[in-house]
Parts: C-alpha cells; sequence; structure tokens
C-alpha cells in the first residue's frame, strides 16, 4: 500500500514532507502499527491517513483483499460475501465495500466525452409487482440512470432525479463536448438536443422497432446498462435509492477501466483513495 500511494518517496499527508522515517521497535523491527514520523510537523502518520480509510481498525491485507474482490469481480462483489470471507461483521464489510466504491468515484472531472457518445437512460429498482398492470421503466416508481458511453472510450454515468428534457439536457450538455455526434433513442426528452447539437444528433426509432440504421444505435449503452443491472439483479438483489450513486460509480470505474489487467485496475482504486473521506454518519443521514 505504501509503494503504490508513494512509489520510492514517502511523503507526509498533513504537510507534504518528505523528510520523513519509519519508526523501529526496540528490537530494531518495524513497528507493528507501520507508523511513520515527520520531521516537518513532528506528527506521526501511517498510509491510511488521508485516505478514504483513515481511523479504520480493519487489517490492511481485508482493505487489499476487498479492493481486489471489487476490481476483479466484472459484476460486483457483495458485502455479505466480503464478511463471510474475511470473517468480519456485515456492518463493517458494508461500511468498507461503500468506501471503496468512494474511492472508485470520479471527481468531477471538467474533460467532456467526444467523438461519437451514445446517450440512453435506465431505471433501477425492483421487478413490477404485478405482470401487466404495473410499469417497468418510464412512468414508474423506479431511480432513473444516465449514461453517456463515448465510442471505444469512457462511460459517464449518473442517477438523476427525473428524466424530462431539462433535467437530461443539463446532465449531456456538462459531460458532452458540443462537437460530439449525439446518438440517442426517439424518446421525446431528447428532441431539444438538435439545438444544441446542430447536424450531430442522430437517433433510433425503438418505439418503431427500429433498434440499428448503419452505425446510428445506442447498443454500446445498452450493453454498460446491462452489466449495472446483472450486478443489481444477480450480486446486490436489492440497492438503497439513497445509496444507488455509488454503485454507479463502481460499475463506471470498472467500464472506464476495461482495458487494463486486474493488478493495475486495483492500482488505480487504491490511488483513488488518496484525499477522500467517508464518514459512518454520512451513511446514515444519507439512509435516513
Amino acid at each position: 500500500m505504501e509503494k503504490q500511494r508513494w512509489g520510492n518517496i514517502p511523503a507526509c499527508p498533513r504537510c507534504g514532507c518528505i523528510e520523513v522515517r519509519k519508526i523501529k521497535d526496540a528490537n530494531g523491527a518495524r513497528n507493528k502499527r507501520f507508523l511513520w514520523r515527520c520531521h516537518g510537523c513532528k506528527k506521526q502518520f501511517t498510509v491510511r491517513i488521508g485516505t478514504v480509510f483513515e481511523d479504520s481498525r480493519i487489517p490492511l491485507r481485508i482493505l487489499c483483499f476487498a479492493f481486489w474482490a471489487a476490481c476483479a469481480s466484472k459484476k460486483g462483489v457483495s458485502a455479505l460475501q466480503i464478511s463471510r470471507e474475511c470473517g468480519i461483521t456485515y456492518k463493517s464489510a458494508l461500511f468498507l465495500m461503500h468506501r471503496i466504491r468512494y474511492a472508485m468515484a470520479e471527481p468531477n472531472s471538467q474533460h467532456k466525452l467526444q467523438g461519437t457518445v451514445e446517450i440512453d437512460e435506465t431505471y433501477v429498482g425492483g421487478k413490477p409487482r404485478f405482470k401487466g398492470r404495473s410499469k417497468a421503466g418510464h412512468g414508474s416508481k423506479k431511480t432513473p440512470v444516465l449514461g453517456l458511453v463515448e465510442r471505444q472510450g469512457d462511460v459517464k454515468a449518473q442517477v438523476i432525479p427525473n428524466v424530462t428534457g431539462k433535467t437530461l439536457r443539463r446532465a449531456i450538455l456538462q459531460n458532452v463536448g458540443v462537437d460530439a455526434r449525439v446518438m440517442t433513442d426517439d424518446f421525446k426528452s431528447y428532441r431539444s438536443l438538435r439545438r444544441y447539437f446542430p447536424g450531430k444528433h442522430h437517433y433510433v426509432k425503438h418505439s418503431y422497432g427500429e433498434y440499428v440504421r448503419g452505425d446510428v444505435h445506442t447498443n454500446t449503452a445498452e450493453s454498460f446498462f446491462a452489466l449495472l443491472k446483472r450486478g443489481v439483479y444477480c450480486t446486490f438483489h436489492a440497492i438503497s435509492k439513497k445509496h444507488l450513486h455509488r454503485y454507479v460509480s463502481e460499475f463506471e470505474f470498472r467500464w472506464n477501466t476495461r482495458k487494463l489487467d486486474d493488478g493495475a485496475r486495483v492500482v488505480s482504486a487504491i490511488k483513488g483513495a488518496e484525499g477522500k473521506r467517508l464518514m459512518y454518519y454520512q451513511l446514515k443521514s444519507e439512509s435516513a
């Protein structure tokens, strides 16, 4: 963990000073808590300080295993499985996995998708209780998720409050460059995009059974949603609406690092934990 975070030049996470030393016991061995001391601010620290795992009492070997499990499993890993395999409580495992998802979440980036961008929305929630009498998608009580996928590139996905034209347009313009060529279906809320992407907004008529017309389709976006839905149905089974954005960030991270091997993906996730903090009371307030 120290090597992945600092490389060959360890630095104090509080003041940035590189004049640090390892604290050793009387017998000359490394301190059991792997403490360091900074000559600048005169304080002790460990590799956890300044990361999302600060003040965590879970052993680092369990953190590393949980990182690997979350990065290597295509459809995610449940907190119950981590609890069973690592011998920790379900409450600790759930909090641990939420912090890993927070580490995976990309901070608000000014980078906008370019080229050909597919745009689609899906709805996450329980299946209709009464077949034929309750809605499954638009118009249901499920939570909408917007997906923006650059072909052969990255995906940006986010939970949105509704699927009105104003909400979708705001999210799209924040994340897609104006020179991009956008692909959508014929959902009426996308119609206003023609004013912002003149001559570059193409759509397929799903309502008429059309799904591909030349290179115009949203199949790549639907592939991302397929992975998300399989994770919900097969791994997590039920996701609170309050925490859905963390699960979406997890699947977004794995999609954007799909060209890396598992080891490089784990390293990328560990590095993403730096400079972030997620407290338990924050999760409780989200669930309230």
